[in-house]
């Protein structure tokens, strides 16, 4: 068996809501790296509130969410983050994904898609999902290539959701099923 956790660039590890905390704070002053993770506007946060956000987000955490730190794995540095949320309950065995890669110039390495071939992995085989979706901006298309590499096929789109730059822009809906990422991987 090998280790489920790790791939040849990064590996999951434990959410230090702390460590966290402090990194994304400080990384919230990048207005473009907030714009790609969330439709509302951008706002800053001291460390000492996101902490505590991430703190009661994972006291409050049930068994059906799962967050993750994203390491490098040549020098253990910190890169983002990554969660798999079980939707509704468990017999429809359906979840959400969410990624986030910090800082630019760890953007464009791979590291987001391996750590999303990691947490596909880990729902399909560890939690027996049977589907994994998640939303992206239709203004990120680095990001829907990364999706793609791993399988994910766009499912839907709600047409002008969002609006960036004075402009209405679609949120795209991205999945991929159990069978899919097992005939990707045999």
């Amino acid at each position: 068996m090998k280790d489920i956790f790790k791939g040849n660039l990064v590996r999951l590890s434990a959410m230090d809501s702390e460590e966290v905390g402090k990194a994304f704070s400080s990384l919230g002053r990048d207005s473009e790296l907030m714009r790609l993770m969330d439709t509302g506007p951008t706002r800053l946060h001291s460390a000492k509130a996101t902490t505590k956000f991430l703190e009661k987000i994972i006291e409050d955490d049930s068994p059906a969410n799962h967050f993750f730190s994203i390491r490098a794995l040549d020098d253990n540095r910190l890169l983002g983050d990554i969660n798999i949320d079980v939707i509704n309950n468990w017999g429809s065995r359906d979840s959400f994904v969410g990624i986030g890669i910090y800082k630019r110039e760890d953007w464009g390495k791979g590291y987001g898609t391996e750590a999303m071939k990691l947490i596909l992995q880990f729902g399909f085989i560890e939690l027996n999902l049977r589907r994994i979706t998640l939303t992206v901006f239709e203004y990120n298309p680095r990001a829907i290539r990364s999706y793609e590499k791993c399988g994910f096929q766009v499912e839907g789109r709600m047409r002008g959701r969002i609006i960036k730059d004075n402009k209405r822009w679609d949120v795209l809906l991205m999945g991929i099923l159990r069978d899919e990422w097992k005939e990707m991987n045999q």
